[in-house]
C-alpha cells in the first residue's frame, strides 16, 4: 500500500472536485492508487445521484457556447435545487462545458426515454439492410447491436464527455451532484448550426 500523503489527496481533490474526506477514504480503499480511487469516487457519485433522483429542482442556469467563428451555437439549461449552487462559478463552468459538448457531439436526445418509436423504426430499417448479408442466426443480434450503438451515440447523457472520454456526460453530472450535494439535471438543450 502506497503512503497517502496530503499532496496525493490534494491532487485527487483537484482532479475530481470531491471533498477532501471523500478523497482520503477513496484513496485508503484503493490502497493509495489514485486511478483506482477515481473509479471508487465515480461509483460513489452514481450512488449519491440515485439517492437524490426524486428531489425537487428549483434553480438553475442557462449557458451557451459558440464555436467555429459563430457557425455553431449550443445552449443548455442545467437545473439544481438551490440558488446557492446555481450561482456557484463551478456550476456555471459545468453548464458551459456541457454546452461545448453539445456543440461538438451533436446529441439528438437527452435520455433514452426521449427516443421516439419512429426514430427507432427508421434506424432499424437502415441497419436491417446493412446486416442482410449476415447468416440469419446472427442477423438479429447484429441489428440490435447496431441499433443500441446508434442510439447511445445520439443520447446526450450516454455520450462520452468530449473533454474526458473516460466518463459519460451522465457521470460528469453525477460527479457534480456529489460535489455540490444537490440533484442536477439537464432540463433542455439546443444546437444551432449555419450548415
Amino acid at each position: 500500500m502506497a503512503e497517502i500523503t496530503t499532496e496525493i489527496i490534494k491532487s485527487l481533490r483537484g482532479e475530481t472536485g470531491v471533498s477532501v474526506m471523500q478523497c482520503k477514504r477513496a484513496l485508503e480503499e484503493a490502497g493509495g492508487d489514485i486511478e483506482k480511487a477515481k473509479i471508487i469516487l465515480r461509483k460513489a457519485s452514481a450512488a449519491i445521484a440515485s439517492k437524490k433522483a426524486d428531489r425537487e429542482l428549483g434553480a438553475g442556469i442557462a449557458a451557451a457556447y459558440t464555436h467555429a467563428g459563430g457557425g455553431v451555437v449550443a445552449a443548455v439549461v442545467l437545473a439544481c435545487e438551490t440558488d446557492f449552487v446555481s450561482r456557484n462559478p463551478d456550476f456555471s463552468k459545468l453548464a458551459y462545458e456541457i454546452a461545448m459538448h453539445i456543440a461538438a457531439m451533436r446529441p439528438t436526445f437527452r435520455t433514452k426515454d426521449d427516443v421516439r418509436e419512429e426514430d427507432v423504426r427508421a434506424a432499424r430499417e437502415v441497419f436491417a439492410k446493412e446486416v442482410e448479408s449476415l447468416p440469419e442466426a446472427s442477423r438479429e443480434k447484429a441489428l440490435q447491436g447496431k441499433l443500441d450503438s446508434y442510439i447511445k451515440e445520439k443520447v446526450l447523457l450516454d455520450q462520452p464527455f468530449v473533454k474526458n472520454g473516460d466518463i459519460t456526460v451522465r457521470e460528469l453530472i453525477d460527479q457534480a451532484m456529489q460535489k455540490f450535494g444537490e440533484k442536477i439535471e439537464v432540463v433542455r438543450f439546443e444546437r444551432l448550426s449555419v450548415k
